[in-house]
């Protein structure tokens, strides 16, 4: 489905995984992006954004209002697909088939790269980890990560993305899957908590969000207000 102009690849959770385990089965560059409200409205001011998302390799779902938009639309969401919850996922595969992962972490994020690394170690032990700590505007080509199979990268959208795309000239590389995680790496080191599961079901994680990080009220109030009137306008003038 096509919501402002990105494209979403409406999978079920198993679809999506067997997405990702043919990944990184494939011995080339993969892009996964987990599409919020605040990505479609972030990519209506920034082409290049846009062009990177529509050209991903996958685009999942993540979002309540994801949902909402297809079912406005008279269509059925398959599945929702949070961006720690997939991480979780290709860290498993990752460990099972002997992946190298490669953790890129903003330097000021909460959590840095060997915090974030001892977190995961303690829940896939055999996991080879590397990483660094960086400017959210540095380019992938000035980062030896080649020699990793998976890398993930936390600085928020659009600078993840762009950031990870910069990573496909890459020449002699082993890279096969990379992925924007935002606030992923906070969550598994304990210094941001998720919503209780019941909260996330009903749509209310933006809430819990803003109790925890009141400075994020410009961004929930995009995505909680401004997304669902811009796809209103959308659907008004398809219509007319």
């Amino acid at each position: 489905m096509n919501v402002l102009g990105i494209r979403i690849d409406n999978l079920s959770r198993e679809e999506v995984l067997e997405k990702v385990k043919g990944f990184l089965t494939e011995e080339w560059f993969h892009q996964i992006a987990t599409i919020n409200p605040e990505f479609i409205l972030r990519a209506q001011d920034d082409e290049e954004f846009k062009t990177i998302l529509n050209n991903c390799d996958l685009n999942v779902a993540d979002g309540f209002g994801i949902s909402c938009t297809f079912f406005y639309h008279g269509e059925i969401l398959k599945s929702r697909l949070a961006g720690i919850d997939l991480m979780e996922e290709i860290l498993r595969l990752a460990e099972k088939n002997n992946l190298k992962t490669f953790l890129a972490a903003s330097s000021r994020g909460l959590s840095t790269w060997e915090e974030t690394s001892q977190a995961i170690i303690k829940r896939f032990p055999a996991l080879k980890i590397g990483g660094t700590n960086l400017n959210k505007d540095i380019t992938g080509s000035r980062l030896r990560v080649t020699d990793y199979e998976i890398v993930f990268a936390n600085f928020g959208a659009p600078y993840q993305e762009k950031f990870l795309n910069s990573l496909k000239s890459a020449k002699n590389s082993k890279m096969r899957l990379v992925m924007g995680v935002g606030g992923s790496f906070d969550y598994l080191t304990g210094k941001i908590r998720r919503a209780p599961v019941f909260t996330r079901k009903i749509g209310l994680e933006w809430l819990w969000r803003l109790i925890q990080q009141p400075r994020r009220i410009k961004r929930i109030w995009n995505a909680v207000i401004i997304f669902p009137i811009k796809i209103i306008f959308q659907k008004r003038n398809e219509q007319n």
